[in-house]
């Protein structure tokens, strides 16, 4: 649940984050690329080689809007994973999202129609020598 509401807060965020562009002009816009870019850079060289831990919800965004570019532009883009891994935190994306709609709505065993349920008892007292037998001696 907690993952759930991470999730949605972070799209809302990220929604107000987009709307923040539209007022924006191209060449704000266009200086704000370089600048995260070289934000990125310096993160990358304050981790020394350190891995960096993404949440699920961190990865729901770059798995969703990186995921139709091509390996290539991915190769050129200043990332800090691998785009393989990106390809793969989309591809666990949508298993979790495929397992979550096909988890059935009542788990267990269904019940037992109630003719079949009748007739398997009135077959257990007509057939006494049918199935378990109890053993009061060593057999």
């Amino acid at each position: 649940m907690a993952v759930l509401l991470r999730s949605a807060y972070l799209t809302v965020a990220n929604t107000f984050a987009a709307l923040r562009l539209l007022p924006m002009t191209d060449r704000e816009q266009e200086a704000e690329i370089p600048v995260l870019r070289h934000q990125v850079a310096v993160l990358e060289r304050q981790l020394a080689g350190k891995r960096v831990r993404f949440t699920a919800s961190d990865r729901a965004l770059p798995a969703a809007l990186l995921n139709r570019l091509p390996r290539g532009v991915l190769r050129r883009m200043r990332l800090l994973v691998r785009p393989e891994t990106v390809l793969r935190w989309h591809r666990d994306l949508i298993a979790g999202r495929h397992a979550a709609r096909s988890e059935p709505e009542r788990p267990g065993r269904p019940p037992t129609v109630r003719s079949i349920r009748l007739l398997v008892l009135r077959l257990v007292r007509e057939n006494p020598s049918w199935g378990y037998r109890e053993c009061t001696v060593s057999c």
